[in-house]
């Protein structure tokens, strides 16, 4: 609450580099590892009180989206990607993504986030003590298998962002390392593109129902833009140890939001 009136009191330009400097942050964040709507969503929340919960999440959506195929053009044309995984995945992410909308209605939060929050935080344990989970790109599965378990991976991280939503690209970059066996930067690289067609896809419905605050969107896409640029090539420059430890930082991140949402809100 106290945020939230230290805002109020200034000027509407300087909150408007607020937003514009977060923004580019949460592009930094996502085009490393994912994870940019931890950053992104909560500080309209806050700075922008009067908007509703669509409208947040649609402007999010608007700006992140311009951001996110920045990076996954980055990613393609240095790291390159498996096209056919990517597209096998993206559709089971979006079909898996699509249920868990619907889902949502039928099981009350209250039961589903406390057990998501032990999930994240024993996945954030198990990160950080296997400190060579994602160095080396050694697969696990290959032909075949390799498709139906990448499907698998995405059709549960999907599920999660049709229920949840924030840190869906951090948990689908988790499930490539450690269930599909890629390094951080192959993972990353191929969470983009998925990331990408899967924000097209929303963004659609968020432009028919006129729900992006574009006064809003605009300058946050365009900050959001210039932070994917630098956490791409910064990615790709300095590797998978880097990406990791960002990769963690999330986790961190994403622990604190749902940990707020069980036992403060």
């Amino acid at each position: 609450m106290a945020i939230c009136c230290y805002f109020a009191g200034m000027n509407e330009f300087w909150i408007y580099v607020v937003v514009c400097v977060g923004a580019a942050f949460a592009g930094f964040i996502d085009a490393v590892v994912g994870g940019g709507g931890l950053v992104q969503v909560p500080l309209l929340l806050i700075l922008f009180p009067q908007l509703s919960h669509v409208q947040v999440i649609a402007t999010n959506r608007f700006a992140s989206i311009a951001g996110t195929s920045v990076a996954a053009f980055q990613y393609i044309r240095s790291v390159g990607i498996d096209a056919t995984m990517v597209l096998v995945t993206g559709a089971a992410a979006a079909i898996s993504s699509f249920s868990g909308t619907f889902v949502m209605k039928l099981i009350a939060p209250e039961v589903f986030k406390p057990l998501l929050l032990i999930v994240i935080t024993l996945l954030a344990i198990y990160s950080f003590l296997k400190k060579d989970l994602g160095k080396e790109h050694s697969l696990k599965h290959t032909g075949t298998a390799f498709l139906w378990v990448a499907a698998a991976v995405g059709a549960v991280t999907g599920f999660y962002n049709g229920f949840i939503g924030p840190g869906t690209g951090t948990l689908l970059v988790f499930g490539f390392v450690s269930v599909l066996g890629m390094n951080f930067l192959k993972a990353s690289a191929s969470a983009k593109i998925i990331n990408a067609i899967a924000d097209a896809a929303s963004l659609v419905g968020f432009l028919l129902s006129k729900s992006v605050v574009f006064k809003l969107a605009i300058p946050m896409m365009l900050s959001n833009m210039l932070g994917s640029y630098i956490g791409s090539k910064a990615a790709i420059l300095k590797g998978n140890q880097f990406i990791r430890y960002v990769f963690l930082v999330v986790l961190i991140l994403l622990i604190a939001r749902l940990g707020w949402d069980v036992f403060l809100k």
